[in-house]
């Protein structure tokens, strides 16, 4: 029972018939419905990738068996591949992963493999809801970056110690730089809170030392996880 579904539907001799084509198109289609509701969630995306891994099953499927194992309709593909590469923006890490996501099952519809397609769209989308659901990667140790201005008269050099080493378990000053004209400094930190101290204290103890002047707190912006 269990061979019996992992076996083409398609016929190792012969031409692909209209009824096994059309079969594999439809799963291919709702495969890749399945892989852009897998994408949206917990995800920030756009209408463009969703609508793109919902087709593109079915366009990879397609494809594939219109190649049919020529080697001139095989190269051709290669270079239009080449061409689309160099002529689009590269997308982050998620994009990449369901884009390939979606390649696989493309490619095991052109097979026909129809029980195979399923075993990977089943397996590979549990593990991704599963490890967005735990946060599984996310940093979770009170990493900041604490942004200060400081009118332009005082010597900002040690002025934050005693308060950096009170509330933080780790601090380091990764940039200083002029603003408003050069009338007030803005002095950044990277640091990691303790786990016992609070944010608005340590902000208002800040203040007080500031002349109460911008204070930013906050999560450090990471760049766009791009391969």
């Amino acid at each position: 029972m269990l061979e019996n579904m992992f076996k083409s539907i398609i016929e190792t001799t012969g031409a692909i018939t209209a009824v096994e084509y059309l079969i594999c198109s439809g799963v291919s289609i709702a495969l890749g419905v399945v892989v852009a509701l897998v994408h949206m969630y917990r995800n920030t995306y756009s209408k463009n990738i969703v609508l793109t891994l919902v087709v593109l099953p079915f366009m990879v499927q397609s494809m594939l068996m219109l190649v049919n194992g020529s080697i001139g309709v095989g190269i051709t593909v290669a270079g239009v591949f080449s061409l689309v590469r160099f002529r689009s923006a590269q997308g982050n890490a998620r994009e990449i992963m369901s884009v390939f996501y979606a390649l696989t099952l493309g490619l095991a519809m052109s097979l026909g493999f129809i029980g195979i397609a399923v075993f990977i769209l089943v397996i590979a989308g549990v593990m991704l809801i599963l490890l967005n659901s735990i946060d599984f990667g996310i940093k979770k140790n009170g990493e900041r970056v604490l942004k200060i201005t400081i009118p332009e008269d005082l010597d900002f050099e040690g002025v934050f110690d005693d308060l950096l080493d009170k509330y933080c378990e780790k601090w380091e000053l990764t940039k200083c730089r002029t603003t408003n004209m050069g009338s007030l400094y803005e002095i950044t930190y990277g640091i990691t809170m303790k786990k016992d101290m609070g944010e608005k204290a340590f902000i208002d103890e800040i203040r007080c030392r500031n002349g109460n002047l911008n204070i930013v707190c906050g999560r450090p912006v990471t760049p766009k996880d791009e391969l």
